[in-house]
């Protein structure tokens, strides 16, 4: 256990040793944290990133400090990482060690405490995540679920869903995305080549209707029906 210890210099094999128990340990550590403290990272992204950078930061600024063991540290954890991915594509047993299950917070228009309790969260916590969802009442939730990475998936009871076209076999028109002409006053001439257009024809679009010129342009769209949306500089 002499790679544990203080010492001038270390072999490959103690670099090596060092790295895959700082590895485990953070993995049990970040576990212990829980879901809240590592927050949109899952278990295994989180170590990695937290660990990393600061192995390279030390040599690069201490010159008393090779990168030699910097670099087989971060070698071999992130081998480590590469393999607890492929672990946890192929066992299930594994995924369910390191990816915690989702936990119902919100069922059927009731808070459940021990889910709360179980994810590390607070009411005033719970709350928050529902007004962000644009829920003010949580008798609306028919479920609200926390997530591995620690994001909550709200589900609203069916009549307070918002009534779409669908709700009245209504037909709609095909998604369309605006195309992007015009950003930071430059035009996009790959993007008018694709729609067919030139610039005489953006030049005479935005003298007619808005009485600008391109270089007054923040940002420029235009839609399958050809119709100019722009934002000016204020």
């Amino acid at each position: 256990m002499d790679f544990f210890q203080s010492q001038e210099t270390l072999t490959s094999i103690e670099w090596i040793l060092r790295a895959v128990v700082a590895f485990v340990f953070l993995v049990i550590v970040a576990k212990a944290m829980g879901q809240r403290a590592i927050s949109q990272l899952r278990l295994l992204d989180f170590v990695i990133a937290l660990v990393i950078g600061n192995i390279i930061a030390h040599p690069l600024s201490d010159e008393n400090l090779g990168l030699k063991g910097s670099v087989i540290s971060t070698t071999v954890l992130v081998s480590l990482y590469l393999g607890g991915v492929f672990l946890i594509l192929k066992w299930p047993w594994f995924r369910k060690l390191v990816t915690a299950p989702p936990i119902n917070l919100v069922k059927d228009g009731e808070i459940i405490y021990k889910g709360l309790k179980k994810a590390r969260i607070s009411i005033d916590v719970l709350l928050e995540e529902l007004r962000e969802e644009k829920v003010e009442d949580v008798k609306k939730v028919a479920l609200a679920i926390w997530e591995a990475d620690g994001k909550i998936s709200v589900f609203l009871d069916p009549k307070y869903n918002p009534l779409t076209p669908a709700n009245y076999q209504l037909a709609t028109e095909p998604f369309d995305l605006p195309k992007l002409i015009i950003k930071d006053g430059k035009l996009e001439l790959k993007e008018l080549q694709h729609i067919n257009k030139d610039e005489q024809w953006v030049v005479s679009n935005l003298k007619m209707q808005y009485q600008t010129e391109i270089k007054n342009v923040l940002l420029a769209t235009i839609d399958n029906k050809e119709n100019l949306k722009i934002f000016l500089y204020k």
